[in-house]
């Protein structure tokens, strides 16, 4: 779980141009302004490219993708075992 995280973890860093030590893993992205909802669709894009994972128009809700601990139990549990 620890590779999805980092993984996640590097991607926001690098796309949304936000320090590494700015956000911690339980912050929510959007309400600090890291992504906004166009961004959303990238990272929906990136991880079904990076995990080969399909997420469902029913699962793009903050539950499952508003900070990166959210993202990456979503990741995890969408993985085969």
């Amino acid at each position: 779980m620890s590779d999805v995280r980092d993984t996640v973890h590097a991607f926001i860093v690098k796309n949304f141009y936000v320090g590494s030590g700015a956000f911690t893993d339980d912050e929510s992205l959007l309400d600090r302004g890291i992504v906004d909802s166009t961004a959303i669709l990238e990272v929906i894009s990136f991880l079904e490219e990076t995990f080969d994972i399909r997420v469902e128009d029913a699962e793009i809700v903050p539950t499952n993708l508003d900070s990166i601990a959210a993202i990456t139990r979503f990741v995890s549990s969408k993985k085969p075992s």
